[in-house]
């Protein structure tokens, strides 16, 4: 019998360190200038699911994302399920590439938006072509939350104290508590649940399996039995987010500045990971945590001494 072997736990480990099936979310927030806005994710999961008073689903993200900085501001959201439609699939791939202003990713957004159900104005609008969207409103008395909104802009890390689970808790992490508004639903499915299942009644539901690296996505297409990539733009190349994003799931407690990270935007992508990994392991060697400019800049030298 093949035996098991323990893998490290990492930063991001359900994409680093398993194989973990996902759902696919396109989650649609307000700008502060009153723009719809859409965020690709994956850790969407239900939360109070009984003998409550309310229903709420939980999302966990960056606290300098797009998404969350939208919410901690605004407090609205609804979550988009897409289906395994090919061209729908890669420009969310697209919308999740982190680093770019909403304004700079929805400019050219092919997705049809239309107005939803729940109350109120101050609401983003859904995707026209969702199989099922849940409108939510985030709680932020949970945990005193709300005084996160006093970190708005902070996008390069937030220092503590930090909740344990509702509005920031970690230097780079959110969780949010989504009371569950509206459940909309397009006909055809909702006649399908009240009416009974078979084997026909499902929608084609992609599963996904995270950014494993800086250059694919893997998801799995309804029905099929092998998962599929999906290339991360490639005009997302040599950009320092892209350095940040490969840098951020190493396997290793070594952490990049942005600053660190501007410097190795030259490094060919396909060579990007092995190369970061040559630096932390020059990092590790010299006791060194947080690579900064400076910290760069003396690994740089040490490379070039030992060649």
């Amino acid at each position: 019998m093949e035996k098991f072997r323990e893998v490290k736990v990492v930063d991001n480990f359900y994409q680093n360190s398993l194989f973990y099936p996902m759902p696919t979310v396109a989650i649609s927030t307000l700008t502060e200038s009153g723009q719809t806005t859409i965020g690709a994710y994956s850790l969407v999961f239900p939360y109070y699911i009984a003998g409550k008073d309310y229903y709420a689903m939980i999302l966990e993200c960056r606290n300098s994302s797009n998404t969350a900085q939208n919410i901690l501001r605004n407090g609205k959201c609804a979550l988009n399920f897409i289906t395994d439609d090919k061209k729908d699939f890669k420009e969310l791939v697209r919308l999740g590439f982190p680093g770019k202003t909403p304004e700079e990713k929805m400019k050219d957004c092919h997705y049809e938006f239309i107005k939803g159900e729940a109350e109120g104005d101050d609401r983003p609008l859904i995707l026209k072509d969702a199989y099922q969207v849940i409108e939510c409103t985030w709680d932020d008395t949970l945990e005193d939350a709300y005084k996160a909104k006093e970190h708005i802009g902070e996008l390069e890390g937030v220092e503590g104290p930090y909740n344990n689970f509702n509005g920031i808790t970690s230097k780079f992490g959110c969780h949010f508590i989504l009371k569950i508004d509206k459940i909309l639903m397009k006909e055809e499915f909702a006649d399908h649940l009240k009416n009974g299942l078979k084997r026909n009644s499902f929608p084609r539901v992609p599963v996904d399996y995270g950014y494993h690296d800086s250059k694919n996505f893997w998801y799995m297409r309804f029905g099929e039995r092998r998962p599929r990539s999906e290339a991360i733009a490639s005009s997302n190349a040599g950009s320092v987010e892209s350095v940040m994003y490969c840098a951020e799931r190493l396997d290793t407690k070594v952490k990049f500045t942005k600053e660190a990270c501007e410097m190795y935007v030259k490094i060919p992508r396909p060579f990007m990971k092995a190369a970061l990994m040559q630096i932390v392991q020059i990092a590790e060697e010299n006791g060194i945590e947080v690579i900064d400019k400076a910290a760069a800049e003396k690994i740089a030298e040490i490379r070039k001494a030992k060649k």
